[in-house]
This record gives structure tokens, sequence and C-alpha cells, in this order.
């Protein structure tokens, strides 16, 4: 897996997009979230998105230009539609919004529906973790159905991911996590790669558990919710949340979607603690949280000590920092492709 620098691989990925034709300030913000997710470890939400992307450019269902159309502006909450720009365009533009505007109203809510793909959630917390805020993610895709409600057998959900940021005096802590057991990446590579789920993490379409990724692609199975077949009612309240939350707020979503559009659904909240008892009080609470969890004593099944959600991220982000970007050796096969198509040179491989 090559190693890049990661000034250099963002602005590779800033050439691609806009040599295929995305504005540049789009095309800059879009590729340093890429390149977040593949520094953090999110690999299938970085950079080999891009060819994608490309096509997605190329056949008009991500738009190249333009700006977001302001639905409803209260101050403290806000609607957008995206217009299918650029998802991380469009979270990027709102989670600065909201924390331009937190000092003022302690809370700030905003909802974006018709944006194109958001990358890794994760990816966006740390701009905000930074300035010692809070910040809650979610987002759906309701033209799409991959989860059954919790007892059906029809997909009708997405697995809708969630994510939460919070500071600490050190690494924040990084929620995000998805209303499903798997992931639709997870689940469309490993049936391409004829491989299966290490436990059985889907149904199939008369409802069977089943470890067969290929019972949800081709054969019109679906995925479990987030605590399986006894539990799944639990992830299925979960995605119902996202839905509502991202959907019903921004006024699209399945009631109203055009089928087969690719256009997600977004929820952003920031929260400044300076506004309840404060952030010293708040990182004394969240710093003795992930000391006292690290310390638990390892169950037997555990390689190694107790992690906070967000430890692994923050390893691997130092570790790319100092020694390049681990790329996907068929992602930088398919990036070097695009270079040379369009033009454009390729990054030295720094190991």
């Amino acid at each position: 897996m090559p190693l890049i620098d990661r000034v250099a691989l963002t602005q590779f990925a800033k050439q691609i997009l806009t040599r295929a034709g995305m504005e540049p300030d789009k095309a800059e913000t879009t590729a340093a979230v890429l390149v977040e997710g593949d520094m953090i470890g999110h690999d299938t939400h970085g950079v080999g998105l891009l060819n994608w992307y490309v096509e997605a450019l190329e056949d008009g269902s991500l738009a190249k230009s333009g700006s977001y159309e302001v639905v409803n502006d209260r101050g403290a909450a806000f609607v957008w539609d995206g217009k299918s720009l650029p998802g991380a365009w469009l979270l990027t533009k709102a989670i600065e919004q909201a924390c331009e505007r937190v000092g003022d109203h302690g809370v700030v809510t905003g909802a974006i529906r018709n944006c194109h793909h958001t990358c890794a959630l994760s990816a966006f917390m740390r701009q905000v973790t930074e300035r010692g805020l809070i910040v809650q993610l979610s987002v759906s895709h309701p033209a799409a159905s991959r989860v059954a409600p919790y007892g059906g057998t029809k997909p009708l959900l997405t697995p809708n991911p969630m994510a939460a940021g919070f500071p600490t005096s050190k690494d924040p802590i990084l929620i995000d996590v998805s209303a499903s057991i798997t992931t639709t990446t997870m689940t469309q590579n490993l049936a391409k790669a004829g491989k299966r789920f290490p436990e059985a993490w889907a149904f199939t379409a008369a409802g069977e558990p089943t470890d067969d990724p290929r019972e949800v692609t081709e054969r019109a199975g679906t995925m479990m919710p987030l605590g399986g077949r006894l539990k799944g009612h639990k992830g299925f309240g979960l995605g119902l949340i996202v839905e509502l939350l991202g959907q019903g707020l921004s006024g699209k979503g399945r009631a109203n979607a055009p089928p087969g559009v690719f256009s997600q659904s977004a929820f952003i909240q920031v929260i400044d603690p300076g506004f309840f008892a404060g952030l010293d009080a708040f990182t004394a609470q969240s710093d003795f949280l992930a000391t006292a969890c690290r310390s638990n004593p390892p169950a037997p099944w555990n390689n190694g000590p107790v992690r906070m959600p967000g430890d692994s991220a923050a390893r691997r982000r130092r570790a790319a920092l100092e020694e390049g970007v681990p790329v996907g050796d068929m992602a930088w096969a398919k990036l070097r492709h695009h270079a040379e198509i369009l033009g454009l040179p390729i990054p030295d491989v720094v190991a």
C-alpha cells in the first residue's frame, strides 16, 4: 500500500476534480475531506471514491458548480437545499456556519436536503472539537433501500450513519456508527470478491439470517439492523431517528424523494459547552470518562487495552502526517489512470 504526502495527495485529488469540471473551492474542500478519511482509516470513504465522483460529474448526478438554496434560516436553526452539490462541501459549509453562530445561540442545528455523497462523517469532527465544541452529524439516503424495518423482509431504510465528536484535553472522542450491523460499501465489496460476512449480518428475502452478502446485492435480501435478529429493534429505532431528523427537518425524504436519484439528507448540530456548565467542566468529565474506560481491565478476547472511539483514528492520523497517507493499491491504480487521461503529474510515493 503506497504512502503519499498529505499535501501532495490533497492537491492531486483537487486537480482530478477540477479537471472533471468541479469548481475549485468545492474541489479543494472535497479533496481535503476525502484525504482526511484515508488518514483516519476510513479508506472506503477516502480518495478511492474519486473514480465514482468523476463519473457522477460526467453524468450530471453530481453538480459541478453553484450554491445551495436557503430554505429557512432562523439563526439557531437553518435548512438548505443542496442542489446535488458535493456533500463534503455542503457539510463543511454548514458546520462552519454553525460554529460561527453557536457563540450567540449555544446550540445551532441545521438540516440539508439534496446532498451528493457526504464522505466519512468522522472526517468532519476534528474541525469542531478543536474549537472546544461538540458536534453531531447523521445522514440518510431516502431514494435507496438496504435495511428492512425490524421484523420485516422488504428493504426500506439505509444504514444511516451517525457521528458525534466531543472535546477532551487531548484527543477528541469520535463516534461514527451506522444503524445497521454492516455498511453498503462493505456488503458490495465482499459480494464482488465472493467472500462472506464474519457472521450472519444479513437476511435473505425470506427473512432468514445469512452470512452471504450476495443475498443482499443480488437476491433482494436486507442488511441486519444493529442488534441483529434478536435485538434489531434497537438499530431500527436509531435508523428512524436519523431518517426523521435529516429528512423530516429538511422536508425531503421517502415521502417525496424521486426514486433512484442519489440524494442524501443530513442533520447537523453544534453545541457550545460554554452555554452550559462550561468547557472546563465538560472536559473534566470527558477526560475522566476516557481515562476510566481506557484503564478498564481488558477482556480475554480483546487484543490490547480498551480503546475509546477515536483513538485509532488519532493514531492513524498522526502516522499519516509523519509518514504519508496510505492509499489502497487498487485505488492508487485508478488514480494513476485518471491522471494519465487528464494529463496530470502523479505525486511521488513516499514509501
